[in-house]
């Protein structure tokens, strides 16, 4: 009897260990934290966007194959080993706040819309100065870089702006400054991301 017993107690940590990951459905809100491959650097900031240049914008993702906005600067500051909410309204509650004019490489712009009374947060790019902002678009249906001056309907939707960064990169300005939500992350291991070659969703924003 012990010996059956222990049998089975082999065979479920076996197949346990043998969990399959869920197959990709969209949208897909597991929330896969990205791995840490670099230090926090502007110049790694950098990098990070001119790969993911041109990858789609899919609904929920966080990348490497596919981003939404929020999925983007998620993926990057997490990459250097910044965690940061997952999503925009949440990460417009972290960092330093700091004037439009006052934007530096990396600092990221929140929008919502054009009511100046709405402080509703829907969006999140990247400044990379000059007025220049990189940005996973639902519009365009993949990551971008647009510019200010080029698209100006972009600053009036401008609600806030946060610096996770110093300039100098010796500070990381972390504080929370609202209550942030818990925040359940998974990995690769259990659920599938929206990989190369899978079919793009009809509706960039799923109803």
């Amino acid at each position: 009897m012990k010996y059956i017993s222990s049998c089975l107690c082999i065979l479920f940590l076996v197949t346990g260990c043998a969990q399959k990951a869920k197959p990709y459905h969209y949208p897909n809100y597991d929330i896969i934290k990205p791995e840490i491959t670099c230090e926090p650097h502007r110049k790694n900031i950098q990098e990070l966007l001119l790969s993911y240049l041109g990858k789609p914008y899919v609904w929920a993702e966080e990348g490497p194959d596919a981003f939404d906005c929020s999925g983007l600067t998620y993926n990057i500051y997490g990459k250097m080993g910044l965690q940061i909410p997952r999503t925009a309204c949440e990460q417009a509650k972290m960092g330093k706040k700091v004037a439009f004019k006052d934007l530096y490489y990396g600092d990221l712009i929140f929008f919502g819309s054009t009511n100046r009374r709405s402080r509703r947060i829907s969006h999140v790019g990247i400044y990379l100065g000059d007025g220049w902002f990189a940005q996973a678009s639902s519009k365009d249906r993949k990551v971008v870089i647009s510019n200010f001056n080029k698209e100006p309907r972009y600053i009036k939707r401008i609600k806030l702006c946060r610096r996770y960064l110093s300039e100098d990169e010796r500070a990381k300005y972390m504080t929370c400054h609202a209550p942030l939500k818990k925040m359940k992350i998974t990995s690769n291991k259990y659920t599938t991301p929206w990989k190369a070659g899978m079919k793009l969703p009809r509706r960039a924003v799923p109803r």
